[in-house]
């Protein structure tokens, strides 16, 4: 069974840093495909980023480019996003999905229409 958990969110003031962390299980972890995604209450989920868990490969929303960081321990089946120079736009919670429909490759097309397998959520509070 195919499991993912996010930690990690919290509130943190405008221009602070978090970083999420996202535990897989249940899969082979070099064959999938993990990305972050967010939802702000009232507002359409979007793709944060996503990585290639075989090469490391990464995509980024333009909305978060030069401020966010995706990462992976294969070691540990663990993606973790940090987050630098938060805004309060940045508020939502944040779901860790996995997909591996591309044999690991990772695309921006996942990034835009989503993917496979969801964790339940992480909030994430920036104050102005």
């Amino acid at each position: 069974e195919v499991q993912l958990v996010e930690s990690g969110g919290g509130l943190v003031q405008a221009g602070g840093s978090l970083r999420l962390s996202c535990a897989a299980s249940g899969f082979t972890f070099d064959d999938y495909v993990i990305g972050w995604f967010r939802q702000a209450p009232g507002k359409e989920r979007e793709g944060v980023s996503c990585i290639s868990s075989s090469d490391g490969s990464t995509y980024y929303a333009d909305s978060v480019k030069g401020r966010f960081t995706i990462s992976s321990d294969n070691a540990k089946n663990t993606v973790y996003l940090q987050m630098n120079s938060l805004k309060p736009e940045d508020t939502a919670v944040y779901y860790c999905a996995a997909d591996g429909r591309t044999g690991g490759i990772a695309t921006m097309t996942l990034l835009v229409y989503g993917m496979d397998y969801w964790g339940k959520g992480t909030l994430v509070t920036v104050s102005s």
